[in-house]
């Protein structure tokens, strides 16, 4: 009997080993499925938006011409619906498409690997805003470091050659930044959304953005405040100013206000007239600071010519 078990197991074992390319295959393609968009859920606190741009367009004229090429990657939950993990942006084209089915590959994944996988299939996009590089190195270092030496789902089978290195040392070399860079990012997640924004904008340039993040909440509401009345954002120097004041238990309001107003080396002079119907007109020649006598003597000039148009209507 004890014989028999044994055998058994060695010829399950035999089966495996000489399990062939095309079982394979067919096992992988039996976890792609056309699912219900209405039992898919969006990844839990996703970094990366889904714009509605050209690129948007174009995927969804595709999607109605030859239907979504390259499957979706979901998961399933405890509670029987699925989560998304990569594909955000076939899933709304899909929804604007008027389909009411996704085509998904069904991955069985914890939560943690998720995470990584999500990071690293959107990673990939030609065009990634700072602010979504922040959250999702953020989100994928913690998972990381959940996960121990397991760092990837994408490891060698025989070992991870990285193995006993710190995950932010992992990190660096898996997204091709320094790790000094992929903590000034993460740094990024503690601004206020609006000046978030404003990076993402390119309104604030990346590393002053980067000092304005140790400021506390409403310190940089009040910064805020002090760039639009000063019609300005802080220099690299300006920044870093305000962080040793901080630092040092002495940013108050106007302490913030005074760094503000302060002239830096290259900063341009402000215009004479914010209002772009004026602006518009001036000429580029009109040396810089004399753009309110420019306009002065357009009015001149076109007050003579109304009057004399007056003069000859008698």
């Amino acid at each position: 009997m004890a014989g028999n078990k044994r055998t058994e197991i060695e010829l399950t074992a035999y089966d495996d080993l000489f399990e062939t390319d095309q079982s394979r295959e067919e096992a992988k393609l039996s976890k792609i499925r056309d699912i219900p968009i209405s039992q898919i859920d969006e990844f839990p606190d996703h970094p990366f938006k889904v714009l509605m741009d050209e690129d948007m367009e174009q995927l969804i004229d595709s999607i109605k011409r030859s239907g979504v090429m390259t499957p979706a990657t979901v998961r399933l939950k405890e509670d029987g619906r699925y989560e998304l993990i990569s594909g955000h942006r076939r899933k709304k084209a899909c929804e604007l498409a008027g389909l009411e089915t996704l085509k998904c590959e069904v991955k069985e994944l914890t939560r943690d690997e998720a995470i990584i996988v999500m990071v690293e299939s959107n990673l990939q996009r030609t065009t990634i805003l700072p602010s979504e590089k922040a959250f999702a190195y953020k989100m994928r270092l913690e998972a990381m470091n959940r996960q121990g030496k397991r760092t990837d789902l994408t490891c060698s089978p025989v070992g991870n050659k990285l193995q006993g290195v710190k995950s932010s040392d992992e990190l660096a070399e898996k997204v091709g930044e320094s790790k000094n860079q992929i903590f000034r990012y993460i740094r990024l997640t503690e601004l206020v959304p609006e000046i978030l924004q404003m990076v993402d904008d390119r309104q604030i340039a990346f590393r002053p953005a980067v000092e304005i993040s140790y400021l506390t909440e409403e310190q940089q509401y009040t910064l805020l405040e002090a760039m639009s009345y000063n019609d300005a954002t802080p220099s690299l120097a300006q920044a870093i100013k305000m962080k040793k004041f901080n630092q040092d238990g002495k940013l108050t309001n106007e302490v913030i206000q005074s760094i503000m107003e302060e002239e830096k080396p290259n900063q341009k002079e402000k215009p004479a007239f914010r209002d772009e119907r004026i602006t518009k007109l001036i000429p580029k020649s009109v040396p810089r600071g004399q753009e309110a006598d420019f306009v002065v003597k357009a009015l001149e000039f076109y007050n003579r010519h109304l009057q004399r148009n007056k003069a000859h209507e008698r």
